[in-house]
């Protein structure tokens, strides 16, 4: 589990095909003084990676077909910047919100525009996760956690304060750029309460749900 407080930016430094899989070797100053472990989980631009691979402060992993799929990671190249966060511990402050690192989708950057010394970002999602999104809910963009600011049908947009904006990616996109998508877990869970079979012993509803404040 992870925070959605992006620690880094890392570098991709290498990335081949092993075995029909992708292994991508990332560069990161800032974790060679950290104590990172072979089998150590890492927020890559919010995608759980397994480290599998040490040297220095280059460290690899290996991505699955499937992960390829889903996610951006085949459009990296040597030079491509990543948002990085490591696993949390039961010590760690959460001052984001959780994250499983398991991208949910992609979104499309469709507005850009500043707003004082913040910057609001408009993005586009697909339709079926336009309902797990809600206002001043959470969030997870590229592996960074935000709040939701409006929602318009599949449309939503973030506030991103100039710290945020200058130590994450965020600040290298451009208009019509994919992003990573991670919806709130919450939300996924109560969609499961609310439309999974029925148990006759549950007293959950959704009108148990709201009358607790839930939705």
């Amino acid at each position: 589990m992870f925070t959605g407080l992006v620690e880094t930016i890392g570098t991709v430094s290498a990335k081949r095909a092993v075995g029909g899989d992708v292994r991508i070797s990332i560069r990161a100053a800032d974790y060679q003084d950290r104590t990172v472990a072979l089998g150590d989980s890492i927020a890559v631009n919010g995608v759980c990676l397994t480290v599998i691979e040490l040297n220095g402060d280059e460290f690899s992993f290996d991505v699955s077909l499937e992960s390829i799929n889903h996610s951006l990671i085949g459009q990296w190249q040597v030079g491509t910047r990543v948002n990085l966060e490591m696993a949390l511990l039961p010590t760690t402050r959460l001052g984001g919100h959780l994250v499983s690192g398991h991208v949910d989708g992609l979104a499309e950057l469709i507005g850009l525009t500043g707003d004082a010394r913040s910057w609001r970002m408009d993005f586009k999602v697909p339709d079926d996760l336009k309902r797990y999104i809600a206002k001043k809910g959470s969030i997870t963009i590229n592996g960074t956690s935000l709040t939701v600011n409006a929602v318009n049908d599949n449309c939503f947009d973030v506030n991103v304060i100039p710290h945020t904006f200058e130590v994450t990616t965020l600040g290298d996109l451009s208009i019509g750029d994919k992003v990573h998508i991670e919806v709130d877990l919450i939300a996924r869970y109560l969609e499961r309460l609310l439309t999974g079979e029925k148990s006759s012993t549950s007293s959950i509803s959704q009108s148990f749900l709201a009358e607790h404040g839930f939705t």
